[in-house]
């Protein structure tokens, strides 16, 4: 008994826990551009959450009016209060964010960590798979040169980018309208590979894949089959390896790429086609033999059905913090197996989404592996306080035994080393959204 009195925490009253602030912080570089985020109490327990990579925190400002006053715990009822203000991709991030702190708080206002609270775990580590880039132009060797360090630091599981970056600059690699090439050879590989936020380019990079007319030639392909063939001659056969980013063409140069690549065992295809176009997803994953995934930037279970009654992809691949945060990600995993597909888990932020992935991934069963996009930051691990450091070690994470998220505080001074100058305030007063108004009610 007095051990049970022990593991009490004395410190807080849940059923009176009161949300009182939420504030932020805005860095860059962890790899992606992130929004820290903290919601506060009346008891001085603080919840860690954070918005999805290049988003804004504005869109949660905007719901602090909704949870100012609320008890955390009731994590289910502020969830559906507020969901009706996510969407899809960076939309999703701002309630997302919210319900990861809420977990947070939760599990520290009970004394329990969050995956316990889900149900109990599966597994005591999280695979981690490494994706990988190399900057500027390389071979497939290169590539292949990165991916053998991955393995020697213990990963178990890779991803690399394979798309049309490579081919920009190679003549006749590439079909496309006259002058679209002209202009994407004004980029360079990793700009083609993420993307360009400039409205002077919008037309093409913020019109769908099936609008834009690009296609690979066979030279192309021939180029790409070879780059995945230096690739496996370095890290072997043995390792998965998934690939990412193939770049905006037609389905049907994703399905030529596709039986091209076959052979070298490809773990899975990610993102190859816009993800709401499932008729294109279901004629690639049945015109190929290689697992296709896509889902990061889905908002919500019911937005997965579609691609999982057609049979569209093998591999369904959320991001914690679009999807609708810790338990709806947890939810889309569970019905995913129910249609025999797995789940990865997308993640591409700093340690908070981490260990928000990592409760996830250790409470649901069909999960293959969650990623890391942050091996070359030397100072990711240092943003918080309370994680073991190296956090990812030998390619895994242990899932740890304390309460909430398992992160004790944040570390302001390496936050400030990497705040955006564009966005710059560290936990600045955000009081002046404490009582927006409007009537939320989607019916009469």
């Amino acid at each position: 008994m007095k051990e049970l009195i022990n593991n009490v925490n004395k410190f807080s009253n849940p059923s009176e826990l009161r949300i009182t602030d939420m504030k932020f912080a805005d860095i860059v570089g962890a790899p992606m551009d992130c929004t820290l985020m903290k919601i506060e109490t009346n008891q001085g327990i603080v919840g860690f959450g954070e918005i999805r990579d290049f988003s804004s925190k504005t869109y949660a400002l905007i719901l602090k009016s909704r949870i100012m006053g609320e008890n955390p715990c009731d994590i289910d009822r502020i969830f559906r209060k507020i969901k009706q203000f996510g969407g899809h991709a960076r939309q999703g991030g701002e309630v997302s964010g919210i319900e990861v702190a809420l977990w947070d708080l939760a599990g520290k206002a009970y004394g329990v960590p969050v995956y316990q609270m889900l149900g109990g775990k599966f597994r005591n580590g999280i695979r981690m798979y490494c994706d990988t880039d190399v900057e500027g132009k390389h071979s497939g060797t290169d590539m292949g040169k990165a991916l053998k360090k991955r393995m020697e630091k213990g990963f178990t599981f890779l991803k690399m980018d394979l798309g049309i970056e490579l081919l920009i600059d190679i003549e006749g690699a590439l079909s496309a309208p006259l002058g679209t090439l002209d202009q994407l050879r004004q980029f360079t590989q990793q700009e083609l590979s993420y993307g360009i936020m400039d409205d002077k380019y919008a037309d093409l990079f913020n019109v769908p894949h099936p609008f834009k007319g690009i296609q690979i030639t066979e030279k192309g392909l021939d180029i790409l089959e070879k780059y995945v063939a230096d690739v496996r001659s370095e890290i072997g056969y043995e390792i998965p390896l998934a690939v990412d980013h193939v770049g905006h063409v037609l389905v049907e140069s994703c399905i030529k790429l596709a039986k091209r690549i076959e052979k070298y065992n490809i773990a899975w295809m990610e993102d190859a086609i816009p993800w709401y176009f499932t008729n294109q997803y279901e004629k690639l994953s049945q015109q190929c033999n290689i697992p296709i995934c896509t889902g990061e930037d889905i908002y919500l279970k019911e937005n997965f059905k579609p691609l999982l009654e057609n049979r569209a992809v093998s591999v369904i691949h959320p991001d914690v913090l679009t999807a609708g945060g810790i338990m709806e990600t947890k939810k889309i995993g569970d019905m995913a197996e129910e249609y025999g597909v797995s789940m990865a888990i997308h993640m591409a932020e700093s340690p908070i989404a981490c260990m928000a992935a990592v409760h996830c991934a250790a409470a649901t069963n069909n999960v293959l592996a969650l990623e890391f996009h942050s091996n070359d930051i030397p100072w990711w691990n240092d943003l918080v306080m309370g994680l073991p450091k190296p956090l990812v070690k030998d390619g895994y994470i242990n899932v740890l035994d304390k309460p909430g998220l398992g992160i004790d505080d944040l570390n302001d001074e390496v936050i400030k080393e990497h705040l955006d100058s564009r966005r710059p305030g560290l936990w600045e007063d955000t009081s002046s959204w404490n009582n927006e108004f409007a009537h939320d009610r989607i019916w009469s």
